[in-house]
């Protein structure tokens, strides 16, 4: 039976007697080639008794028995449960510690064929006479289940089933990570090899938060306690690293498998890469709250390639940036690009607390800690736990609140105002300032250690003035947003835009919105002029020689666009969307969305 070669077979029981024996007679009676395992939960001390009853029947006993923790690494075809224990012990994965340096569980890794004998375990009690009649029981009972097993085909048959099966799931396109309620890895199919970077036979067996450091998951995983159970279907996206430092994008479908009638017995998680489609979204400016970060600009492309990079880390960022300039807009999308994009985002701004309430705010307080503390109440650090934490206006805190601030990032815990016990969070901070806290430093006004533990990675988002190819873009987006809360408005004109280029926008994006909408106000038609525009705006001289600008089309019919449209159009713009649009008839919006839509389809 040359077809079963490299076939891996284990037997299990309580104390290695019962499954040495049926080791020993599969190695004798199954297919040349086959490698038969014997294991003990427990122990691998044979009874005495074991070896004499296998010579009655002229059977030499084969004594490599293991325990199971010495099978670390290996996956098996097919696995007999001889006694009830034993399977007990493989629904439950108990015998193994979820703890990183245990080794991890062989049993199921890889979803063999399982097969349960449900034989008694020996007697406790009784002598010499009473062992020998239940060893040899045993033994001939033993003996007809593996001819049964190995005779007629019956193994070849279930090892065919196994493969079939494996063929199922290495044909899906959607990455299948299953594990135990232990966080055992037991399914990692062709396509979680493919999205993750990560080898089947380096994974399967292991802790998933092992293999993928916080889980899946993030804050949504129900087994951030091993042992505690899912109890609902969980979609969120999340952001892993490859072994090569990689980032990619998922979406992750998570559900719990009810493998036995009512008992939890693990979960199930679907995995797409969304990598490229998110990477569009964020270029074009269609991920939401993501209006103020739209832009080509070379100092922007800065911004975003920091952002690209930033998110697969929690170190702290600080956000330096004058008003307008969308701080709290970068720091969401840190956030959404993170793995804790699943937690929550809780901002706060310092500069508008008073120094006296700013720790009950961040820290919380207990009942009677003060007056009109009538009950216990969180604060914005434990609010944020498994999330996101944003100091807007960090350079406004007062000398006495950097302190208590510095004391916190250092450990990460801290104490309710009025409270004993310790709290303990896991939160990333992100700050923003509109000031410049190198100077405060150097001036003594703001804590230098408090400084680089906010800085680990900065952001200077540039006012617009010093991006004003990028105003074009910027209005267009605002114009759709505009248009939502007043009547259409399409285009601004040729004159209005010099004006919009030549100003200086000390207010930056926020005051390009606010005089978009002023505009649209006044304009009794579907196109923005020069007059509709702030007083301020309209008398603006030209600061620096405006940059070449691309205008929207003028308002008419709008067309249908289908995929052999814009896939001619593309081909003549010679794959510039820019170009592509002015020959659809469109808006680089419209086509945008169009290409995004076409992307989500295909990766259905």
């Amino acid at each position: 039976m040359a077809e079963a070669s490299g076939l891996s077979v284990v037997f299990l029981c309580q104390h290695s007697n019962l499954s040495s024996i049926a080791a020993t007679f599969a190695a004798k009676l199954g297919p040349a080639g086959a490698h038969i395992r014997a294991a003990g939960v427990d122990s691998v001390d044979l009874d005495p008794l074991v070896p004499v009853i296998m010579q009655e029947v002229g059977v030499e006993l084969d004594r490599s028995v293991h325990r199971v923790a010495d099978l670390e690494g290996e996956s098996f075809d097919v696995v007999v449960t001889v006694t009830p224990s034993a399977r007990r012990y493989c629904l439950s994965s108990s015998g193994c510690s979820p703890d990183a340096r245990s080794p991890r569980t062989p049993v199921f890794a890889g979803l063999p064929i399982c097969v349960h004998w449900n034989l008694d375990e020996p007697p406790r009690k009784g002598g010499e006479q009473v062992q020998l009649r239940y060893y040899r029981a045993v033994r001939d009972k033993i003996l007809q289940n593996v001819e049964g097993l190995t005779g007629q085909g019956t193994l070849t048959a279930l090892i065919g089933q196994r493969r079939r099966w494996e063929q199922i799931t290495d044909s899906c396109h959607e990455g299948l990570i299953a594990h135990d309620v232990h966080r055992h890895i037991f399914l990692f199919n062709r396509a979680a090899e493919l999205i993750t970077g990560r080898a089947r036979d380096a994974v399967l067996g292991r802790d998933c938060h092992v293999i993928f450091p916080g889980g899946l998951c993030g804050a949504h995983c129900s087994y951030r306690s091993p042992g505690k159970p899912a109890t609902s279907l969980c979609t969120h996206d999340t952001i892993i690293a490859t072994p090569e430092g990689q980032r990619v994008h998922l979406k992750v479908n998570v559900e719990p498998l009810d493998l036995a009638a009512g008992e939890q017995w693990g979960s199930i998680a679907r995995i797409v890469d969304s990598t490229e489609l998110d990477r569009l979204c964020i270029e074009l400016g269609q991920e939401r709250g993501m209006m103020g970060m739209i832009g080509t600009s070379p100092r922007m492309v800065e911004v975003f390639d920091r952002l690209e990079h930033v998110g697969a880390t929690d170190y702290p960022v600080l956000i330096s940036g004058e008003s307008g300039t969308g701080k709290e807009l970068l720091a969401r999308a840190i956030h959404m690009g993170s793995r804790r994009r699943g937690g929550p985002f809780v901002p706060v701004n310092c500069g508008a607390l008073p120094d006296g309430i700013l720790a009950s705010e961040l820290f919380g307080h207990v009942r009677g800690a003060f007056t009109g503390a009538v009950r216990n109440r969180k604060g914005r650090f434990e609010l944020a736990d498994k999330g996101t934490l944003f100091l807007d206006e960090v350079g406004e805190l007062a000398p006495p609140s950097q302190v208590k601030l510095l004391r916190v990032l250092q450990e990460m815990t801290f104490h309710p105002v009025g409270g004993e016990r310790p709290v303990k969070v896991d939160v990333r901070v992100i700050s923003a300032t509109n000031r410049d806290l190198r100077t405060m430093v150097a001036e003594g006004r703001f804590r230098e250690d408090l400084y680089y533990r906010l800085c680990v990675v900065p952001f200077d988002l540039p006012p617009l003035r010093q991006r004003r190819e990028d105003i074009p873009l910027l209005v267009e987006h605002a114009l759709e947003r505009v248009s939502e809360c007043s009547h259409t408005v399409h285009r601004v004109d040729g004159d209005a835009m010099e004006a919009l280029l030549a100003y200086d926008w000390p207010g930056n994006v926020r005051e390009l919105l606010n005089a978009l909408q002023f505009a649209s106000v006044l304009s009794s038609s579907s196109e923005i002029k020069r007059r509709h525009l702030p007083p301020e705006v309209q008398t603006a001289a030209p600061a620096v020689p405006a940059p070449e600008v691309w205008l929207p089309p003028p308002p008419g019919p709008r067309r249908k666009l289908n995929r052999a449209a814009v896939e001619q159009a593309m081909e003549r713009a010679h794959g510039n969307k820019t170009e592509a649009a002015r020959i659809l008839g469109v808006g680089r919006a419209t086509l945008y969305r169009f290409i995004k839509a076409e992307l989500k389809a295909r990766s259905d």
